[in-house]
């Protein structure tokens, strides 16, 4: 429980993290956790991209939810309707 509550800490982005990782790495492989090693090597095959998002202040939350929002109202329709009905309640609220 102790391991997992450091990597949450590692979730808010701040300058460092990618050097907390690796060693919050080497210490969930000390473990020998079948699930957590598995885990481990998913972060370490597109390392760049977790260290960006470890450090980095950018995020794409606000496009998620616009995608989400707009197929949420897409399996609403049903397809019944078209693209200019679609786009009539995408852009009101």
């Amino acid at each position: 429980a102790d391991l997992l509550r450091g990597f949450a800490t590692l979730l808010k982005p701040a300058e460092g993290n990618d050097v907390k990782l690796t060693e919050w790495i080497t210490t969930a492989r000390a473990i020998d956790l079948p699930h957590l090693r598995s885990f481990t090597n998913g972060l370490e095959i597109d390392r760049s991209a977790v260290n960006a998002g470890l450090t980095l202040p950018y995020h794409n939350g606000r496009t998620e939810g616009v995608n989400t929002r707009t197929k949420r109202i897409m399996r609403q329709m049903h397809g019944r309707a078209g693209i200019d009905l679609l786009r009539h309640r995408i852009l009101l609220p």
